[in-house]
């Protein structure tokens, strides 16, 4: 049989599965997986507020090689201002508009249609498909990999189909991603009127001076794969929003993208360093999401970067930049990289991606399937 990935991928984003829901999403998927001989296999995990979250497997064949597709069914929310529904896809001048257009519906459905185009296979062909990559992903990719570690079921080599080109398709595979890792400085103060500023210990000039002294730090250079880390600050709040009021608290939050020179937990003593030097009494709350990953050469390159060159003539640059993605738990597992459509319009109103393009990167994935699998 043949799959159309543009009419799977309409049906896909017709489920308006905003992180955590799958609103559908694994239904329509897990059934035209089984029309194609996979064994499907969802489950729940995790427990509010992060969950449950609902996940998939699925299986084709066995023994090895094997090789995996990862991706996620959940969206960011759609916001306000969209010129149509966001959940109810749209085909206008050669574009399918709709949120998970590009992120990451269309490159699911491009390779359902290539696991079409190659019903025989030797070895093993999954899909590994989660619920919760677009939030806090506590029980979405962590989750499969203990269900597939619990059944000894482990990929050889994995493909996630994250947006990763960027001026036309093809053009950048990611080979590893950045870690990343947010944090929360409050500086303690003592509330009082702003008339009396005696009674009062304003906190503000001391959070400035910590501003100041995490916008001094120099993190590193990069290397010849990964760009310099660096920090930004995102947000500033005061504990109040009077006129007349000096504040009892200030709070910084943060966010450090870093490469393979650093990791989470010492860029966490970092600035909880230089916080408490800058205002002594400050405290730091932490969040990594992930470390940062290189996958070493290896066949998956070679897989890729020819069935992209292959279709489309195009020479893939091999990229860490950007964001990060399920990679950094699947790297733990095998070689990983990904690879997907045109990234313009992922996370914004009127998410669109080119309809030649899905089908393309079908074909593309089709050749990635033929190469690993034979």
């Amino acid at each position: 049989m043949t799959i159309d990935p543009v009419d799977l991928a309409c049906r896909l984003i017709a489920c308006p599965s905003v992180t955590p829901r799958e609103a559908g999403s694994l239904t329509v998927l897990g059934e035209a997986l089984e029309e194609l001989g996979f064994t499907v296999h969802r489950f729940l995990s995790g427990s509010p507020p992060e969950g449950p979250v609902e996940n998939m497997v699925a299986i084709r064949g066995s023994g090895g090689p094997h090789f995996g597709f990862a991706g996620h069914v959940d969206v960011v929310p759609p916001g306000e201002g969209w010129r149509t529904d966001p959940f109810t896809p749209v085909i206008e001048g050669g574009l399918l508009y709709g949120r998970g257009a590009v992120d990451m519906k269309s490159s699911i459905a491009a390779f359902v249609a290539a696991c079409a185009e190659v019903p025989e296979h030797k070895g093993t062909l999954s899909l590994l498909i989660t619920g919760d990559e677009e939030g806090p992903s506590r029980y979405g990719t962590r989750s499969i990999m203990e269900w597939m570690a619990e059944r000894d079921i482990r990929p050889d080599m994995i493909l996630i189909g994250e947006p990763t080109s960027e001026d036309r398709l093809g053009d950048i595979v990611k080979i590893g991603r950045r870690g990343s890792v947010n944090m929360w400085i409050t500086v303690p103060g003592v509330q009082g009127h702003v008339a009396y500023p005696h009674r009062a210990d304003n906190p503000v000039p001391k959070l400035a001076r910590v501003v100041s002294a995490l916008d001094a730090l120099h993190l590193d250079d990069g290397n010849d794969r990964f760009q310099p880390s660096n920090l930004e600050i995102t947000d500033v709040r005061t504990s109040n929003g009077a006129t007349n009021v000096i504040a009892g608290t200030a709070t910084i939050q943060l966010n450090i993208r870093f490469n393979n020179l650093q990791r989470g937990e010492d860029l966490v003593e970092l600035v909880r360093r230089t916080a408490e030097e800058a205002a002594p009494g400050s405290t730091v709350e932490a969040k990594i999401s992930g470390e940062a990953f290189l996958t070493p050469p290896g066949p998956i390159y070679d897989i890729v970067s020819q069935a992209i060159r292959g279709e489309t003539g195009v020479e893939p640059k091999l990229s860490t930049h950007g964001g990060t993605s399920d990679g950094r738990f699947l790297i733990a597992l095998c070689p990983v990289i990904d690879f997907g459509l045109p990234n313009g319009t992922m996370h914004k109103l009127d998410e669109a991606a080119a309809v030649e393009d899905i089908h393309a990167l079908q074909r593309i994935y089709t050749r990635v399937i033929r190469k690993a699998l034979g």
